[in-house]
C-alpha cells in the first residue's frame, strides 16, 4: 500500500512541476508581449538564452542575444516604433524536463513598414525553449507572417491567375 501512496505523490508531484512549467512558458509570452509593447529590446532580448536565435518574418537571421537586442534597438527606433503586439494563444509542447516547443499566435498593428516589405499583421511563432537554472528561455524563434487558412483550389487557375512567372 505504501509503494501505491509514493507512486501517486510521485504522480502528482510530476504533473504540479508540468503545469508550473506550462505556466512559466506561458508567463515567458506575457514577458515578450510587454517587452515589445514598451519597445524595450533588452528586455526582449533577455527572454533569449545567450547564444539563442531569433528568425524575424522576413527571414533575417540574428545570433545571440547581444544581435538581437541591437537589431530590435534599431527596429524599435521607427519601424516598431508605434507597433503594438498581442498575444493571442500559446500551444506548449514538452520533448523533455528541460525542452519544450511552443506555438505562439500573434497580431500586431501599428508599424511602418518600409515599401517593399509585407506588412506583419498576424503570424505564428515556433520557439525551441530551454530550461536554464530553472528560468525558461527562448533558445530558437522562427516568426511568420500568416494568413487565416483557407481550402486549396479543386482545379486548374483559368489563364492568367495561376500566380505562376509567365514562360519565357
Amino acid at each position: 500500500m505504501n509503494r501505491v501512496i509514493c507512486a501517486l505523490a510521485l504522480c502528482a508531484a510530476a504533473a504540479s512541476a508540468a503545469a508550473n512549467d506550462e505556466a512559466q512558458i506561458r508567463r515567458v509570452q506575457v514577458d515578450q508581449e510587454a517587452a515589445w509593447n514598451h519597445h524595450d529590446a533588452a528586455a526582449y532580448a533577455n527572454l533569449f538564452t545567450e547564444d539563442g536565435d531569433c528568425i524575424n518574418v522576413l527571414g533575417w537571421w540574428w545570433r545571440g542575444r547581444a544581435q538581437i537586442q541591437s537589431r530590435l534597438t534599431a527596429a524599435f527606433a521607427f519601424v516598431f516604433h508605434d507597433s503594438t503586439l498581442h498575444v493571442t494563444d500559446v500551444q506548449a509542447k514538452f520533448l523533455g524536463p528541460t525542452i519544450a516547443v511552443a506555438h505562439v499566435r500573434w497580431t500586431m498593428e501599428g508599424s511602418h513598414t518600409p515599401p517593399g516589405m509585407p506588412e506583419p499583421r498576424e503570424g505564428i511563432q515556433v520557439q525551441v525553449l530551454r530550461k536554464v537554472d530553472g528560468r525558461w528561455l527562448i533558445d530558437s524563434f522562427q516568426n511568420t507572417n500568416a494568413i487565416p487558412e483557407r481550402p486549396f483550389p479543386a482545379g486548374p487557375f483559368p489563364p492568367g491567375l495561376s500566380g505562376a512567372a509567365p514562360a519565357e
